[in-house]
């Protein structure tokens, strides 16, 4: 699962990892929560190439048949296994691949069985200090006066070793050189677009101990990621 992450990097360094046309002043964000504007990178085919673009958008799809989002369930996440079968993703991994721009995630650890305590909550970074490139499906919903919001939801796959130790789930992070495959809704099929979505190789991340201040959505400031113990890596 991914229900909190962050990205806090410069602007422009966030702009020369992703190669995207637009340079946005985003502001840091410590602790980006469901249904808040969160930075995707798009892309579009043009005589020349794939040019790639940066949008805020919605965390939570919306897919296009919901008449009434009030009654529809929050999606932020989307389960990799059997993800283009499902009715909600079919289209969206077919024609609306994102790429949701992050620096960090939030998880959180369950106390042992018969422990009463409160969940450990973990930052994940990546141990180079470069940004995340979560998977994401993209959907533009349309009311009935013909408003639009564009919404997205970011894809998780099983966990990897390091990553077990805290939670069976974790966000598909794309290294660079698939970010183009992973784009090109024109070029590339869904069914090879899927075989992107594996966990992140072991030693690419760190469990880093934080405080439970992190748990409180109105808390959004660097001391939310300063750790209070020794990073985890694998």
């Amino acid at each position: 699962m991914c229900g909190r992450f962050a990205i806090t990097l410069p602007p422009e360094a966030v702009r020369q990892y992703f190669a995207f046309a637009e340079r946005p002043n985003f502001p840091a964000r410590y602790n980006i929560a469901p249904t808040q504007p969160i930075p995707v990178v798009t892309a579009k085919e043009h005589s020349h190439g794939l040019d790639r673009h940066f949008h805020l958008v919605r965390w939570g799809l919306w897919p296009s048949f919901v008449k009434d989002p009030r009654e529809f369930p929050l999606i932020i996440n989307a389960r990799a296994e059997g993800i283009a079968a499902k009715p909600s993703f079919r289209n969206a991994l077919k024609r609306r691949r994102w790429i949701a721009i992050a620096d960090g995630f939030y998880e959180w650890r369950k106390p042992p069985d018969g422990v009463k305590a409160a969940k450990t909550p973990f930052l994940i970074r990546r141990r180079s200090g470069e940004p995340l490139a979560f998977a994401a499906l993209g959907e533009t919903w349309s009311d009935p006066n013909g408003g639009e919001v564009d919404t997205a939801c970011i894809i998780t796959t099983r966990a990897n070793c390091l990553m077990s130790g805290v939670h069976d789930r974790m966000p598909v992070i794309l290294e660079p050189e698939n970010f183009s495959a992973w784009l090109d809704c024109d070029g590339v099929s869904a069914g090879e677009a899927e075989r992107l979505l594996e966990p992140a190789a072991e030693k690419m991340l760190e469990l880093v101990p934080v405080s439970t201040a992190v748990n409180r959505v109105a808390n959004d400031d660097p001391s939310l990621q300063e750790p209070l113990g020794e990073a985890i890596h694998a």
